[in-house]
Parts: structure tokens; C-alpha cells; sequence
């Protein structure tokens, strides 16, 4: 699941970089884009954003999975010690 997040959080930031080259190509000869500027400006920002929180909750969920794992395999050589 960690990888999806990886790979959301990416394309996420792929979009943001291109709306913000937009603030710059944006122009009024252009038809049916929004030629203002700080809208591109404010798009990339959110998905700046959001990019960041889908990059640390793929770390976040990464980190739990680990620490499952490392439990498990723990639990598992406690029991063939005993038994």
C-alpha cells in the first residue's frame, strides 16, 4: 500500500511542477486556460501539498508495516524457543 502512495504522491508532484510552469505560459492567446496567473500559482501549491501528505503517509504506513513485521517474526522465534 505504501508503494501506491509513493507512486499518488509522485504523479501528484509531476502535476504541481506542471501547473506551475502554467504561471509562466499562461497567457490570454491561449483558449479555455485560465490566464491568471496565482490561480496556477495556487493550483500547484495544493497539489504541492497534497503530494507531501501522500508522500509521508506512504512513509507513516510503511513504518507500521515494518514494525508489524518485526513483531510477528519476534513472536515467532519466542514460540519456537518455548515449544
Amino acid at each position: 500500500m505504501s508503494r501506491n502512495l509513493y507512486i499518488l504522491g509522485t504523479v501528484l508532484f509531476v502535476f504541481a511542477v506542471i501547473s506551475f510552469a502554467m504561471t509562466f505560459t499562461a497567457g490570454p492567446y491561449q483558449i479555455g486556460l485560465p490566464g491568471n496567473g496565482s490561480l496556477w500559482k495556487t493550483i500547484a501549491l495544493f497539489l504541492l501539498l497534497l503530494s507531501l501528505l501522500s508522500a509521508f503517509a506512504g512513509v507513516m504506513t510503511n513504518m507500521f508495516e515494518q514494525v508489524e513485521r518485526r513483531a510477528e517474526e519476534r513472536a515467532r522465534r519466542e514460540g519456537k524457543r518455548r515449544g
